[in-house]
């Protein structure tokens, strides 16, 4: 932190960091976070500052961990969980109207996101102009869910289908959320349909859930009288200074808007990128690439004080990604497993560019408990090894075949080695 300034990468650890004190940053964030969801202080008898400070407060505790969190933290659902963050601060309580120029600046991030997503499509993978990437994502995607084979093995022009109803629903539908009634509903309403489908084939962390969150902007009050409860209330008078603050941020907001706006047209676009330290206003996107063969890293120890053909290896099992052959992926999202997406990421290149890469096959050789928690099984129980490998594999699903014969959901080939086997001396 003291090779990077506060204005570049804002953050209360700046000022002072302990590991007790993110502990204690994110245990507060949970508590905040509990008391906006059960909407403790959104009566009438509480100011309306006192609601906007608990979200002000939420969004600092995250960014604070976000600006600090390096790798870790680098997903673009992180900058758009603060960017709804920082919007929904000045939304104010239930007892106050929200203006319509708020609603309108969570449609143009809903509109970012999707659009965004749409044409780093057209711009990226021939497979998505050609209607094939879904005849690989399933399969090779970063974290499979439980119905991922099933949705690998249909029909290929279902497969199409998918893909030519993605491109309408990122591409055409978010121009139709800047339209009147009732048609900005329906938009939205293809937007959480969409979302839905790939909440079920995939698992996301909470990209998915936060995007239909956004889509209720969309929806007015009949639309939404459909799914909940209205409870008819006289609002009270809306203070000129709350509006006059709804309308400095969305000056804020438009003036900050300009890149990512231009972004979308670029021909260069960036995907998941924040213009601002604060991540306020960002442009997003996801798969503009698409892998076509799946290839994991996995990670083995012994305890054999001396290497031989006749070594017997044990496999580190993770939460999230494939490993064990027989074992179904799990439904994790809207959790998010950042060690098993980035384990994704480093079977895509070599070790040398994931710096965090050989750092944890030492932790693992100091049996760290804190990193050995990150892990579903651990074939030491908790003590160290001698020595520690990692094997790169060639992974694909099963066929419906080779699933009956023999309980497997994932076939793999070991290609070679990924890190050849190490011993913690070899830090010394």
């Amino acid at each position: 932190m003291r090779a990077v300034p506060f204005g570049r990468s804002p953050s209360l650890f700046h000022f002072r960091y302990s590991d007790p004190l993110l502990l204690a940053v994110a245990w507060s964030g949970v508590a905040l976070a509990a008391v906006a969801a059960l909407g403790l202080f959104e009566g009438p008898e509480w100011p309306v500052p006192l609601t906007m400070m608990i979200w002000a407060l939420l969004w600092v505790l995250y960014l604070s961990i976000v600006n600090v969190g390096q790798t870790f933290y680098s997903f673009g659902w992180e900058s758009l969980l603060l960017e709804a963050g920082f919007l929904a601060i000045f939304l104010g309580p239930a007892t106050t109207t929200p203006q319509f120029s708020l609603i309108l600046l969570l449609r143009w991030l809903l509109f970012r996101v999707e659009f965004g997503a749409g044409m780093i499509k057209m711009r990226g993978d021939r497979c998505w102009r050609d209607l094939t990437c879904l005849y690989y994502h399933h399969e090779t995607q970063p974290m499979p869910n439980p119905l991922s084979w099933y949705f690998h093995h249909l029909p290929k022009r279902l497969h199409r289908m998918e893909v030519l109803g993605n491109h309408f629903a990122q591409l055409v539908v978010p121009w139709f959320l800047f339209l009147p009634q009732p048609i900005a509903s329906v938009a939205g309403l293809i937007i959480v349909l969409t979302q839905s489908w790939l909440v079920v084939s995939g698992n996301f962390a909470w990209l998915n859930f936060i995007t239909m969150a956004l889509a209720i902007a969309s929806f007015d009050n009949p639309a939404l009288g459909h799914l909940f409860a209205i409870v008819p209330y006289q609002p009270l008078e809306t203070p000129a200074w709350y509006l006059a603050v709804v309308l400095a941020i969305t000056a804020l907001i438009l003036a900050l808007s300009y890149r990512p706006a231009r972004n979308l047209l670029s021909r260069r676009q960036l995907m998941n990128y924040s213009f601002d330290p604060f991540h306020i206003v960002g442009t997003y996107g996801a798969f503009g690439s698409i892998t076509k063969e799946r290839y994991e890293v996995v990670i083995e120890g012994t305890e054999d004080a001396v290497l031989t053909p006749q070594t017997k290896w044990h496999e580190y099992e993770f939460q999230g990604k494939p490993g064990d052959v027989r074992r179904r992926s799990p439904q994790v999202a809207p959790y998010h497993y950042r060690l098993d997406w980035l384990m994704w990421f480093a079977a895509l290149s070599s070790p040398m560019y994931h710096e965090w890469f050989v750092p944890l096959l030492r932790k693992l050789l100091e049996a760290d408990r804190a990193v050995l928690r990150l892990f579903a099984r651990d074939p030491f129980a908790g003590r160290p090894p001698r020595f520690v490998r990692a094997l790169f594999y060639l992974y694909r699903f099963t066929t419906p075949k080779e699933r009956r014969e023999t309980g497997a959901w994932w076939w793999r080939e070991l290609v070679g080695d990924y890190v050849p086997p190490i011993q913690l001396r070899t830090f010394r």
